[in-house]
C-alpha cells in the first residue's frame, strides 16, 4: 500500500518537474533578449508561449532572433574595425575628387 502511494508521488513529482521544465525553456529566448535589452523581447516572449501551441516548431528560431541582436553593434553580423572605416572612408573621398575634375557629357 504504501508503494502505491510512494509511486503515485513520484510520478506527480515527475510530472511537475517535466511541465516547469518545458516552460523554463521557452522562456530562455525572452531572458537572452532581455539581457541583450533586445528591441523585440516582448514580441520573443509572446512567441516563446505561442510556440507551446505550434509544437516547439518555431522555438529555435525565437533562439536565433534573440541572439542575433547586440547593443553595442545592432544587428551587424560582423564588426568593422576603425582602420577599416577610415580607409573607406578615404577611399571615397578620392573618388569623389576624381569625379569632381570629369565634366558630364553634353548633349
Amino acid at each position: 500500500m504504501f508503494l502505491n502511494y510512494f509511486a503515485l508521488g513520484v510520478l506527480i513529482f515527475v510530472f511537475l518537474i517535466i511541465f516547469y521544465g518545458i516552460i523554463i525553456l521557452h522562456d530562455i529566448p525572452y531572458l537572452i533578449a532581455k539581457s541583450r535589452n533586445h528591441p523585440h523581447a516582448d514580441a520573443i516572449h509572446v512567441a516563446g508561449w505561442v510556440s507551446l501551441f505550434t509544437l516547439h516548431v518555431i522555438w529555435p528560431f525565437l533562439w536565433i532572433w534573440a541572439t542575433l541582436y547586440r547593443p553595442e553593434r545592432g544587428w551587424g553580423m560582423q564588426q568593422k574595425d576603425e582602420a577599416e572605416l577610415a580607409q573607406l572612408q578615404q577611399r571615397v573621398q578620392e573618388l569623389e575628387r576624381k569625379l569632381g575634375h570629369i565634366t558630364p557629357p553634353q548633349e
